[in-house]
C-alpha cells in the first residue's frame, strides 16, 4: 500500500507509519479464551487446563467432550447423565436420511457432511444470543448426530443400506459398528477414541476461527459449524491427514522412501504431516498416536506404512530439523483401522464438533463483532468516463 500522507499542525504533509499487516494473521491475538492453550516451547496442548495427551491416555472421548463443553471433567453421575443423553440423540430422522441419500456419490464426504450439518440446521429456528443451555443442547445434539450423518452417507456411496446407531454401545464402538456392521477389538477402538481426543480441539486453528467469526455476528451454532466444516475441508487443514495417507500410498514401499523425499526437498515441495503452524519443535499429540500406529500394524500384520514414515521422519528431523504433526501417523493409522482415505476428515468434525461448541458458547458469552480491516493496495479514486471517451 502506499504510504499515506496527512497534514500536520504547521500545515505540512507529514508521512504515516505503514500499517502493520500480518498476512494469515500470524502473531495477532484475537480474543481471549479458557478452553485450550497451546504451549509450543513445551510443546504441549491443554484442554480446560488438562493436558491433552493425559487425557487421551487415562480417559474416554465422551469425558474430553463433557470436560470440553463444561469447564470440568465429569463425576461419574454426571458423565452418565450426558452419555444417557448423546446416546438417545444419535438417530436422524427419515427426511434426514432421504437427504444424504439424494447427495452425488462423487461428492467428497466433507461436502456431504457440510450439508447434512446444515440441513440439521433448518429444522429449527436458531439465532446466536439465546439462552446456553439452548446451545448446550444443539451442540449434544450435533455431537450425537454427526457421525450418524457421516456413516449413512458412507453406506449408501457403497450402495449399502445405512445401519442404525445403537444406544449400549460406546460414541467410538457405534461409529464402527454403522459403518462395517461389527465392532472390531478393544484395542482398535482405543486407538480410534484417543485420536478423537487429540483431534477435539486446538485454539483458534483456522476453522475454529472461522466458526468464532460466524458466531460473532449473532448467527446460530448450525451455521457457525457448517462454516467451520468448510474451512476444515482445506488440505492446510483438516485434509492433511488425507493427504499423508495418499503421499505415503504414493512412495509405496520403504525402498522408496528417502529417494521419494530427497526428490521432493530437492524442488522445495511441501512434505505432508510435517510442520505445524505454532508447534516448532513437536506436537505432544503424536507421540501417543504414534503409539496408536505401532499397535495398530502390530494387530493387522502390516508394518509397511509404519516403516515408510519412520524413514521419512528421520530425515525430516534429523536433517531438517521438522517435526512431524498430529496427522502424520493419524492417516496411517485410520487406514489400518480400515477407512477409506476421504473419510478421515469427516472423523475429524465427528471429533472437533466438540472444539467448535466449546468456543461458540464462549463466543456468545462476551460476544463482539469481528470485523477486521484490510490495507488496501489497489487503484486510486478514479472518475468514471462516458461510454463515448473511454
Amino acid at each position: 500500500m502506499a504510504t499515506e500522507k496527512k497534514k500536520s499542525r504547521k500545515g505540512k504533509k507529514a508521512v504515516t507509519a505503514a500499517p502493520d499487516i500480518r498476512k494469515g494473521l500470524v502473531g495477532v491475538v484475537a480474543d481471549e479464551t479458557a478452553v485450550s492453550l497451546v504451549v509450543p516451547e513445551e510443546r504441549m496442548l491443554t484442554y480446560r487446563g488438562y493436558a491433552v495427551h493425559e487425557l487421551a491416555a487415562k480417559c474416554s472421548f465422551e469425558e474430553v467432550a463433557y470436560l470440553l463443553l463444561t469447564g470440568e471433567l465429569p463425576t461419574r453421575s454426571q458423565l452418565a447423565a450426558f452419555k444417557r443423553k448423546e446416546r438417545a440423540r444419535r438417530d436422524i430422522t427419515r427426511g434426514h436420511v432421504g437427504v444424504i441419500k439424494q447427495f452425488p456419490k462423487t461428492a467428497h464426504p466433507m461436502d456431504t457432511i457440510r450439508t447434512a450439518v446444515s440441513y440439521l440446521g433448518t429444522t429449527e429456528e436458531a439465532w446466536g444470543g439465546e439462552p446456553e443451555a439452548k446451545d448446550m443442547d444443539r451442540a449434544i445434539n450435533m455431537l450425537a448426530k454427526i457421525p450418524t450423518m457421516i456413516a449413512t452417507d458412507f453406506r449408501f456411496r457403497q450402495g449399502k443400506p445405512r445401519i442404525r446407531p445403537k444406544p449400549d454401545l460406546s460414541f467410538s464402538e457405534n461409529f464402527f459398528h454403522m459403518c462395517f456392521g461389527k465392532v472390531p477389538p478393544e484395542e482398535v477402538v482405543r486407538a480410534f477414541d484417543i485420536s478423537l481426543t487429540c483431534y477435539a480441539e486446538h485454539s483458534f486453528n483456522a476453522s475454529t476461527f472461522t466458526g468464532r467469526v460466524i458466531a460473532s455476528t449473532r448467527s446460530d451454532i448450525y451455521s457457525a459449524v457448517t462454516g467451520a466444516i468448510g474451512a476444515l475441508k482445506g488440505p492446510l487443514h483438516g485434509g492433511a491427514n488425507e493427504a499423508v495417507m495418499q503421499m505415503l500410498e504414493e512412495i509405496n514401499t520403504p525402498g522408496r522412501a528417502e529417494r521419494w523425499l530427497r526428490n521432493r526437498l530437492a524442488k522445495k515441495q511441501l512434505v505432508m504431516g510435517f510442520g505445524h503452524r505454532v508447534y516448532r519443535w513437536g506436537d505432544s499429540r503424536v507421540p501417543i498416536m504414534s503409539a496408536c500406529l505401532q499397535g495398530l500394524s502390530d494387530y493387522a500384520g502390516d508394518d509397511n506404512w509404519i516403516r515408510i514414515s519412520e524413514i521419512l521422519e528421520g530425515i525430516m528431523v534429523g536433517e531438517k530439523n521438522i517435526y512431524p504433526n498430529l496427522d502424520f501417523p493419524s492417516g496411517p493409522a485410520y487406514y489400518l483401522m480400515g477407512f477409506p482415505i476421504n473419510l478421515y476428515t469427516p472423523i475429524f468434525v465427528a471429533s472437533r464438533i466438540t472444539g467448535w461448541a466449546a468456543h461458540y458458547l464462549e463466543q456468545n458469552a462476551n460476544n463482539m463483532l469481528i470485523r477486521p480491516i484490510t490495507a488496501y493496495n489497489g487503484k486510486k479514486v478514479r472518475r468514471v468516463k462516458p461510454m463515448s471517451k473511454r
